[in-house]
């Protein structure tokens, strides 16, 4: 569903609310021609106790925390930046949303250095349903192991969320898209395993759970950590810190992408090779039904995650 065919019509930009139409940018903004920004996803989800942002105070740490290499002094504090998204999502009257905080150096001068340019704040918030299709959800999806490598730590920093890098997501999961799969797979420069686009990935074998490690070159996953979490609660051995090579996905008992845009998505071929029975396996099932218990507050539990609109 495009923008247009949302009922969505307000923007915060720098300290005001803005019509949806009028938010924007010059043409030469810092950030449109080099990348210079940092950004987020979070979801709001729909509860009986009215709308709630899942885990929003680790996405906001985060979201300063990436600032930091790129010297972008955010110039609203965390209690701000809150009280706006929430208004955000009451002045719309979303029930359940994705919402967009974006930091970015804006329009001043156009050299590589961004010298004295301004930095921009920006939050947006729509509703979005799955990521990669209801469907994906229970039956998986397909996926391809991409021939565009993840950027090592030592080029630019992995554990930041910035937009430009972004560029090395759209090319892989485009590579797959037009090869007929739904998602990739990006490997590392050592040829490990890192994650998806978009996703941080998790393998079942024998009945333990691993997951590439902070080493790897992927990002520190919010919804990544919520699953270890959940996973461990549950009573399963949790391998956080793993080395993953491209031919133990082919021979895993079951794959499954986390994000906050993906959730908890299956995977049930890589490289047209199926993986287990070829759909949702019981552990990643399992996760999954405990994941979306505690984010629709089917459960009390965790309470600590949720950040509730009306409160």
């Amino acid at each position: 569903m495009s923008f247009d065919e949302m009922d969505v019509d307000t923007i915060w930009m720098d300290g005001e609310f803005v019509d949806w139409d009028d938010a924007q940018v010059h043409v030469l903004t810092h950030g449109l021609h080099y990348g210079s920004g940092v950004f987020e996803g979070v979801r709001c989800y729909d509860t009986e106790n009215g709308p709630a942002i899942f885990r929003w105070d680790e996405h906001l740490e985060r979201l300063y925390n990436s600032a930091k290499p790129y010297d972008l002094d955010i110039d609203h504090d965390p209690a701000e930046l809150t009280e706006a998204t929430k208004e955000l999502i009451r002045r719309q009257d979303l029930a359940s949303c994705y919402v967009r905080p974006v930091v970015f150096y804006g329009y001043g001068s156009l050299g590589v250095s961004p010298g004295d340019n301004p930095t921009r704040t920006a939050i947006a918030a729509w509703p979005w349903g799955a990521y990669l299709g209801d469907e994906a959800l229970e039956n998986g999806v397909e996926v391809m192991v991409s021939s565009w490598r993840k950027h090592a730590s030592s080029q630019i920093p992995t554990n930041a969320k910035t937009t430009g890098l972004y560029v090395n997501s759209m090319l892989a999961g485009e590579e797959a898209r037009r090869n007929g799969f739904a998602e990739a797979i990006v490997l590392n420069k050592e040829g490990n395993v890192a994650e998806g686009p978009g996703e941080n990935l998790f393998l079942v074998r024998d009945g333990e759970i691993y997951t590439p490690g902070l080493s790897e070159s992927i990002l520190d996953g919010i919804t990544r950590d919520s699953v270890i979490t959940l996973a461990e609660e549950l009573g399963y051995e949790v391998h956080d810190n793993a080395s993953i090579s491209r031919g133990e996905l082919n021979t895993a008992d079951e794959l499954f992408f986390t994000g906050s845009a993906a959730e908890v998505t299956p995977i049930r071929k890589v490289d047209n090779v199926e993986i287990g029975d070829g759909g949702r396996g019981p552990v990643t099932e399992e996760l999954q039904s405990r994941f979306f218990d505690v984010v629709n507050r089917r459960t009390d539990d965790h309470e600590e995650w949720f950040e509730y609109v009306e409160a």
